[in-house]
């Protein structure tokens, strides 16, 4: 099993690798960016298909257990991981934007290893509960799309920069306008704030049946709602006063930042800090 998430994490390395020549900064700087080889997207799109199928079947045999679900901060980073290369490749960015495949995937490949560097059970004790299972993987598929944001506006804020000091674009010639990928990534965040509204929704609903009230105040709900009341504002102002630039691309990673510490900053304290 061990060789198999080793081969997992290969096959991201190899899908990284084939997207550097036109994604990797360097380039920019040196000399402008040659163009693709019709061969290199294929190779690469074919590869990390195969590594997500590969990941997909690593994540449910460590998840799904005898005694019940395993979500432990190796296994829940795990999935985020190989759900945020799904949603790069699933939404195109990686045709369109080929940096970003540079940064998740090789995250990616770090994060399918962690189930066997860190072996930590935690089973879940309610996995029995179709509400709560469902609230689970609502809230990492929304995760992931923030992160897959936060990305982009990370790339495009440098891109803008560029712009600004007038320096040549090294993918001028194949990459969307950035108005247009901007538009792109609103999408993404309205995307992802659905399913955190979900999230919270489901989780006050059963949190109530478990606990008796709509929702426990602890660390994992304060951050969720700071989460999920930055991207409200920022989705606001975006309708009511045209937010955009580098004003708009903070606001994303700060909420991305609230709604990582929520689950996986609460997990790593819980885990790895506490010990519990």
């Amino acid at each position: 099993m061990i060789l198999l998430h080793v081969a997992a994490a290969a096959l991201y390395a190899l899908s990284a690798w084939a997207l550097w020549p036109q994604g990797a900064p360097e380039h920019a700087v040196a000399a402008p960016a040659r163009p693709p080889t019709a061969g290199a997207p294929i190779s690469s799109a074919t590869l990390l298909v195969a590594a997500l199928l590969l990941h997909a079947w690593l994540a449910w045999n460590d998840v799904v257990t005898a005694d019940g679900l395993d979500l432990s901060l190796a296994n829940a980073v795990s999935v985020v991981g190989a759900l945020v290369a799904a949603v790069a490749l699933i939404s195109g960015l990686l045709r369109t934007l080929p940096a970003i495949g540079t940064i998740v995937l090789p995250v990616a490949g770090l994060a399918v290893l962690l189930p066997v560097v860190f072996a930590h059970p935690h089973d879940y004790t309610f996995a029995d509960k179709p509400l709560a299972a469902a609230h689970v993987a609502v809230a990492l598929v929304s995760y992931a799309l923030f992160l897959v944001a936060a990305v982009q506006a990370l790339i495009l804020m440098g891109l803008e920069k560029r712009l600004h000091k007038r320096l040549p674009d090294p993918g001028r010639d194949s990459a969307p306008p950035l108005l247009t990928l901007e538009r792109f990534l609103f999408r993404l965040v309205t995307a992802g704030f659905a399913l955190l509204t979900l999230t919270l929704v489901s989780g006050m609903l059963f949190a109530e049946q478990v606990f008796g009230r709509p929702i426990p105040f602890t660390h994992k709900s304060v951050f969720s709602v700071l989460g999920w009341l930055t991207f409200g504002a920022l989705l606001w102002g975006r309708w009511r006063y045209g937010w955009r630039g580098r004003v708009a691309l903070r606001w994303i990673i700060a909420g991305t930042v609230f709604v990582f510490l929520a689950y996986l900053g609460s997990k790593f304290v819980l885990e790895v800090l506490l010990g519990r």
